[in-house]
């Protein structure tokens, strides 16, 4: 199965320290809801918890739909 070329630790830390300014979604490639979390500070963190969780369950997907995986 194919899987993305963004790391997964990466993702994972982005979204963590920075993912109230959509920063995890600019790395892989989102950049239209990247711009949206920026503006509203990541949904007022409720996007960004549930990016981590979708992140740490190994779901999220990039740009093209590939999985970015461990």
């Amino acid at each position: 199965m194919l899987k993305s070329e963004k790391s997964f630790v990466s993702t994972l830390l982005l979204c963590l320290f920075l993912g109230e300014f959509g920063v995890h979604r600019f790395y892989v490639g989102k950049i239209g809801t990247g711009i949206l979390q920026l503006i509203t500070l990541g949904g007022l963190g409720v996007w960004a918890l549930i990016d981590l969780v979708v992140i740490i369950v190994s779901k999220f997907k990039d740009k093209q739909g590939l999985p970015i995986k461990p």
